[in-house]
């Protein structure tokens, strides 16, 4: 932040803040009682405002921004919260984070019912009543769990009081393989709701699903609609198993499954893994295929476009029998429908072999809009050949999940040779993962002009290299802003590559950073903060560090802290931990505060078993009972409704 942001002209920043959503929230701080004490929810309502929460659309209310809102009367954050939730407005971390904050600072907590479900995760646990515990994690895990991916301590005092609830919901997805194991069969109803499982899990699940306990029985009895009940499971069945199925039924399955990734109702990349394993059980034993002389000619049939429709086609077409029975002609005519089916690596291997051999030059511009799914196969010197003219080509090609750091790229440098430029809807269309792909010469290229249009790109998984880059970039496309409250809103997602001085200076400018950016952070920079400067730097949210204490840069920050200073932040450390987690004791000025500790031991997942953790570990009387540890033999217990 420069000293251009206490200039009264109105800088090139200025014109994003127009949008609808920031002018709509604006407006209403505008009519909201002036400044307000830090640690006190605004009071009184302004009844001639109040009803512009009902008027407020979806697009407008995803522009969610805790500032302005942090002004409104008690009343009329209780009416945006309930109208996030009935228009079921998509928010991300950093909002939902201050937005919860915000709730437990104006008593709103009580009202779960009536909040959108992704909220409860970031709420205060220890403001959870024992009466409304089974319904607070049972409204909680409708939510996104992979939010809390910078709270991991959170996460796991979800988790715990999950238990202490005995429901556990979408929350099985932290359970760790031999809960899963010996768990009721009935926790296949929660777990297909995991958006992945982790090796572990797929092992356990097959051997619960082996057991027959389910309520399947045992895989020859399976049937296809049983199957399809399974949702995303499925994907997670063994070879071993699919050989267990009757054949009918796995075929079944396997045209049902095929279908809907052609017409696009599941990735590509989601149906691969079943493909497969369910052709590995398929798959002749090896002593058999060598008995076949090498080279062999086509056995099952020329394949044609009509062969191309059929969705057993990989069932009929192993990768060997695609390299015989697929000519030139009908590749080049019929590409798309091939591609539309979930090739395993070696058959993609195979048609870019064949592609090769027909565009020894390069593939021509319309085929490669095509391989969006190949791309992760071509080195930069292979890619070095194609000509990349169009905007179009470079988003079919980086829109997939598959294209690498080097293939990003090489994919964009062949468009910039060509006089192209990286415009704020090419950088909309690929999103801000992609950025974290680019070199830093080609980030220098950006236009100030097209970043300020393409608005808050998501970098947080940017290394530390593009994220100073960026911030560079960025730097001169905001730098300009009128105010250190507007400049914070459009320099947020980049400030993870901000010098200490920048920190520093906002946190003199009272801009109350979520614990979502902050995790974000340089380690580095992090590190010469001191205490006051990261109290005065997250304000109200400054209780939040106790629920991303276990977050790699905030662990370092905080062990490198002495014990006075941890005492500043409400911390001390666990002499017992072996990673040396901070434990609330005393809150600082106006933060939540915070209830006696509570002891639950169970199997938690991974390390973050050692952590220790918030909310669901600090129950005043009269909320949360006292956590009892629970064997996994009372696992069985944990399931919806239970």
């Amino acid at each position: 932040m420069t000293s251009a942001h206490r200039r009264t002209d109105v800088g090139p920043g200025v014109g994003v803040l127009r949008s609808s959503a920031l002018t709509f929230l604006l407006s209403l701080a505008a009519h909201c009682s002036g400044p307000q004490d830090k640690g006190l929810c605004p009071g009184g309502t302004d009844a001639s405002r109040a009803d512009l929460w009902a008027s407020a659309n979806r697009s407008q209310l995803q522009g969610f921004w805790c500032q302005p809102a942090s002004q409104l009367p008690r009343d009329q954050l209780s009416a945006l919260i309930r109208r996030l939730a009935s228009l079921q407005v998509p928010l991300q971390a950093w909002q939902l984070s201050c937005l919860a904050n915000l709730a437990s600072r104006c008593g709103l907590q009580d009202d779960f019912m009536l909040h959108p479900p992704s909220l409860l995760l970031f709420y205060n646990l220890s403001q959870v009543r024992a009466a409304d515990c089974r319904a607070f994690i049972r409204r909680a895990a409708q939510g996104d769990m992979e939010l809390l991916g910078h709270l991991p301590d959170q996460r796991v005092a979800l988790w715990r009081v999950a238990l202490a609830c005995l429901l556990l919901g979408v929350l099985v997805c932290d359970m760790d393989a031999s809960s899963i194991a010996t768990t009721d069969p009935r926790v296949l109803e929660n777990l297909q709701h995991c958006p992945q499982l982790t090796a572990d899990q797929r092992t356990a699940l097959n051997s619960l699903l082996a057991g027959g306990r389910t309520r399947l029985g045992p895989p020859g009895s399976w049937t296809v609609e049983e199957l399809q009940a399974l949702g995303p499971l499925a994907t997670y069945i063994s070879p071993r198993l699919w050989a267990q199925v009757q054949e009918a039924v796995g075929l079944g399955f396997f045209h049902s499954v095929v279908a809907a990734c052609r017409s696009g109702r599941l990735s590509r990349h989601e149906v691969r893994h079943f493909v497969s394993s369910f052709l590995e059980s398929k798959a002749k034993p090896v002593s058999s295929r060598r008995r076949l002389p090498r080279g062999r000619a086509c056995v099952r049939g020329r394949i044609t476009a009509a062969t191309l429709q059929d969705n057993l086609f990989l069932v009929h077409y192993d990768c060997a029998q695609l390299e015989s029975c697929l000519d030139s002609r009908v590749l080049t005519a019929n590409l798309d429908p091939l591609l539309q089916h979930p090739l395993p690596t070696e058959c993609q291997r195979v048609v870019k072999a064949k592609l090769t051999q027909i565009y020894p030059g390069g593939l021509p511009e319309d085929q490669l809009r095509l391989i969006s799914s190949l791309v992760y196969l071509y080195s930069g010197a292979e890619i070095g050949q194609w000509n990349i003219t169009s905007r179009d080509t470079v988003v079919a090609l980086l829109a997939s999940d598959v294209a690498l750091e080097n293939q990003t790229e090489a994919v964009l440098q062949k468009f910039l040779d060509h006089n192209g430029t990286v415009s704020s809807a090419l950088l909309l269309a690929i999103g801000g993962a992609r950025l974290c792909w680019m070199s830093p010469q080609q980030i220098q290229t950006i236009r100030p002009q097209e970043l300020r249009l393409a608005g808050a790109l998501d970098v947080s998984s940017c290394p530390q290299s593009r994220k100073d880059a960026l911030y560079t970039k960025a730097q001169e496309a905001f730098g300009s802003s009128r105010t250190p409250a507007a400049y914070y809103r459009l320099m947020r997602p980049y400030l993870g590559g901000a010098p200490a001085e920048e920190l520093r200076q906002l946190a003199q400018a009272n801009i109350s950073m979520d614990i979502d950016t902050f995790t974000s952070l340089n380690p580095r920079v992090l590190q010469s903060l001191d205490v006051g400067t990261v109290i005065a730097l997250l304000g109200p949210n400054v209780g939040d560090l106790q629920k991303a204490r276990s977050h790699p840069a905030v662990r370092s920050w905080l062990r490198s802290l002495s014990s006075s200073a941890l005492g500043q932040l409400g911390l001390d450390m666990d002499p017992t931990s072996p990673t040396g987690s901070a434990h609330t004791t005393s809150r600082p000025s106006g933060t939540t505060p915070q209830a006696p500790h509570l002891a639950l031991t169970l199997a938690l997942p991974g390390s973050a078993a050692q952590a220790s953790t918030s909310g669901g570990l600090w129950a005043p009387l009269g909320y949360l009972p006292l956590a009892v540890a629970l064997p996994s033999s009372l696992l069985w217990l944990l399931h919806s409704g239970a």
